[in-house]
């Protein structure tokens, strides 16, 4: 068992030994206020200058989605969420989600170019530098309080993996549970989920919460892909190989200025599509495996000066068994499974600090990172194919200052220097003008660098490397518009130049990367949300892109010209029964094979609803309303040129509070 989990464990039992009924606060449940429910008071971010600002003085256009949300739009995993923000489409191989930002989606680049933390840590893992947002990611979605979408170049802040963007999950505290919750939910695919959660807030000031959920779904057992249809594949169908089995924990305590919390996600996932070469319709599965243990602490003093300093510990753990026929050609079947297995293990430490002054307020940082266990194997009964062993360490020092240069208008600027054993250092700034002619209006110019440090696995997976950072710059023109007490508008003009892509390549008859790819991003998107007191609310936004390969004037692959999204809901019953409606739409997209995926439209549908029985809440989704028939780009280690997605699917989810 991992360390983490041991400590994990321990803190559950620490949380669960405390008799509530001694302990617990007896808080009046708080009633929101109608105007509370407009656009009075703008929304905080932290992400953005990792200090608490309202989202109009940020140095980025941010979106933020509230649990209520993931509630009423039924959202499964962190790429539902995702899916649902303006800019962003999201892609799935049936193994694997990816993120694609403002019409830029390398098909099977595990995200690498999205910086994804939990409460502000990174968890990015150390071997593929993966930011898993599908059903591997590792905290349960019923536990996140809100995520932050900062877009652009984060890198002056984060260093690598915040290339394109930052997506930070800020999860529930004790006092959001107030005791214990059980929730269920049982869908299509024969797919089960249970959650069991504590979490209360005591008088001593301690605050925990503790939680379990385990999932298992087996997926659609006849995938059909028509690359694969002759009798000698069975016909083009993979049969019950799109399984789905996971399990997490989450628990954390605070009391005063510290923060202990620890997290373990593990999920094994068939794989259906025979991707890499192996054999069509024959078991071929994933597993991933990570933990991590976290304390920090923060303190603000009465002169305006505010620290956090935090220690982690992480380990990741991947998997795969691939089946290959090692027959010659006109021989019986020869399958033979070859291993592939790597291992992460790292601690990091992290020191910050913030000081208010008249006219402005200074951030100073340090970030140290030891990846004490690199391993990557790979392996079946006739050889060795890999066995690379490495640590590595990284650390870095940032300072940011945002300074108030007359009324209405501040400059935000930052800067950050990342220094790896591997290829050396890097500096990168972010600089924002944000002018606010009016109370209500806002204009930003954004101008920023950012960087993606090579993988281990591109590094050493294909023997060494003379792999350097690849690079990102972006120029960006933001305006913020809130339109009476209800309705707030966005505009963004946006322009992105990246240059030394790592790309997989092959030289003197051997696979290597390098860094040889040069692609540029620009468009403009629009989004207006709006709220009102009787529980309607909704957002509508629209963007277009072009993102072509400079080097040829290419569009890429996987990168749609249009999106447009549209979410709604609406009361049918005051305060209990609510009902959510989700609309997107995803123009062709270029696939590998220089094809098209057909543009398509998704219809979801929410009935969710809470306080019609004591403590239960209750909905029904409906995902792909109209069982629209479409796929997602492929990426080269398939053989299929598009990956066919679910057609209708249901959920039905309860859950109780004691």
């Amino acid at each position: 068992m991992h360390v983490s989990v041991k400590i994990l464990l321990t803190l559950m039992l620490l949380i669960g030994a405390v008799s509530p009924d001694a302990l617990a606060e007896e808080a009046p449940e708080r009633e929101t206020a109608p105007e509370e429910l407009f656009f009075l008071e703008v929304p905080v971010v932290v992400s953005a200058s990792r200090m608490e600002q309202p989202v109009t003085e940020a140095p980025s256009s941010v979106s933020i989605v509230t649990s209520d949300e993931i509630k009423k739009y039924g959202y499964r995993t962190l790429a539902d969420i995702i899916k649902a923000v303006r800019g962003f489409h999201v892609s799935y191989d049936r193994n694997y989600h990816n993120i694609g930002v403002r019409g830029f989606s390398r098909p099977g680049d595990f995200n690498t170019r999205v910086l994804v933390l939990v409460d502000g840590l990174r968890v990015n893992e150390v071997i593929y530098d993966s930011g898993a947002i599908g059903t591997d990611f590792i905290l349960d979605v019923d536990l996140i309080d809100h995520v932050e979408v900062v877009r652009g170049p984060g890198s002056s802040l984060y260093g690598s993996n915040a290339f394109f963007a930052v997506v930070n999950v800020i999860t529930k505290s004790g006092q959001d549970f107030k005791g214990a919750e059980l929730s269920g939910a049982a869908g299509s695919f024969d797919t089960y989920k249970g959650r069991l959660t504590y979490g209360n807030k005591f008088k001593t000031g301690l605050e925990g919460v503790v939680s379990g959920s385990y999932y298992d779904s087996e997926g659609d057992d006849r995938l059909f892909f028509k690359e694969f249809d002759s009798p000698a594949t069975n016909d083009g169908i993979a049969q019950d190989l799109d399984y789905d089995r996971g399990e997490s924990l989450f628990g954390k305590l605070s009391f005063h200025d510290f923060t202990l919390q620890g997290a373990y996600g593990y999920r094994k996932k068939g794989v259906p599509t025979a991707a890499y070469g192996t054999v069509f319709n024959h078991e071929f599965f994933t597993v991933d495996e990570h933990s991590l243990v976290d304390l920090k602490y923060e303190h603000s003093f009465a002169d305006g000066l505010k620290i956090m300093a935090r220690l982690n510990y992480n380990s990741y753990r991947f998997h795969g068994d691939f089946p290959y026929d090692y027959a010659a050609p006109g021989d019986p079947p020869n399958i033979v499974v070859n291993k592939s297995m790597s291992s992460g293990k790292w601690w990091g430490g992290e020191v910050l600090g913030a000081k208010e002054f008249e006219r402005h307020t200074l951030l100073l940082g340090g970030e140290y990172r030891k990846n004490f266990e690199q391993v990557q194997k790979g392996y079946d009964i006739y050889q060795v194919y890999l066995d690379d062993r490495r640590d590595t360490h990284n650390w870095a020092l940032f300072a940011q200052d945002e300074l108030a240069i007359m009324k209405g208008l501040k400059l935000n600027a930052g800067i950050r220097y990342d220094h790896y054993d591997t290829f050396g250092g890097t500096t990168n700034p972010r600089l924002a003008l944000i002018y606010s002619p009016f109370i209500t209006s806002t204009f930003k110019l954004i101008y920023g660098t950012a960087f993606r440090a090579p993988s281990d696995y591109e590094l050493n997976a294909y023997g060494a490397a003379d792999l350097g950072p690849e690079t990102i710059e972006t120029y960006e023109l933001v305006y913020e518009q809130s339109i009476g007490d209800h309705i707030r508008g966005t505009a963004s003009l946006f322009a992105s130049f990246i240059d030394d892509i790592i790309t997989l390549t092959t030289s003197g008859g051997d696979r290597i990367y390098q860094n040889i790819g040069e692609a540029e991003s620009k468009g403009i998107d629009f989004e207006l949300e709006g709220k009102w007191g009787n529980g309607l609310s909704g957002r509508a936004s629209y963007t277009f892109q072009e993102t072509e390969d400079r080097s040829t004037g290419e569009i890429l692959t996987n990168s749609p010209k249009h999106l447009a999204k549209l979410n709604v809901t609406a009361p049918l019953l005051k305060d209990k029964i609510f009902l959510g409606i989700e609309e997107q739409y995803t123009s062709k997209r270029k696939t590998p094979k220089g094809n098209y995926a057909k543009a398509h439209y998704l219809t979801n549908v929410t009935l969710f609803s809470q306080r019609l029985l004591r403590n239960l809440e209750a909905s029904v989704s409906v995902y792909n309303l109209f069982d629209y028939d479409y796929g997602d780009p492929a990426s080269v280690e398939h053989v299929q040129d598009v990956i066919p997605q679910d057609g209708r699917t249901f959920r039905v989810k309860l859950t109780y509070r004691f």
